[in-house]
């Protein structure tokens, strides 16, 4: 029955409802989380190929460890928001914008 439905989901937010539940359900928010720390993860290692830096170049000018930028870029470990500051603005020169909606 549910293989039915998602053949039959219509939009991208059908089928999330159908496979996660709705908005607000705690199987949702929990996939919502994860989808956002992969989008951050993906970010980062694409600014830092872009910055041609290594890792271990990164994390020095940052000052934290090359493990620490491997578990973020790779979406193991959460991140403050003002670590992510620090990375982007003062390890990479990339501008954030933060919208919250």
């Amino acid at each position: 029955m549910k293989n039915k439905k998602i053949k039959n989901a219509r939009t991208f937010d059908e089928l999330l409802d159908i496979k996660y539940g709705k908005i607000g359900a705690s199987k949702r928010d929990k996939f919502e989380e994860k989808a956002q720390y992969f989008v951050i993860s993906e970010m980062l290692k694409e600014a830092r190929k872009e910055a041609h830096m290594t890792q271990d170049q990164l994390a020095e000018k940052v000052g934290t460890k090359k493990s620490y930028i491997s578990r973020l870029e790779n979406g193991k470990c959460d991140i403050q928001l003002s670590t992510l500051y620090r990375i982007f603005e003062f390890g990479l020169g990339r501008p954030i914008n933060l919208l919250i909606g």
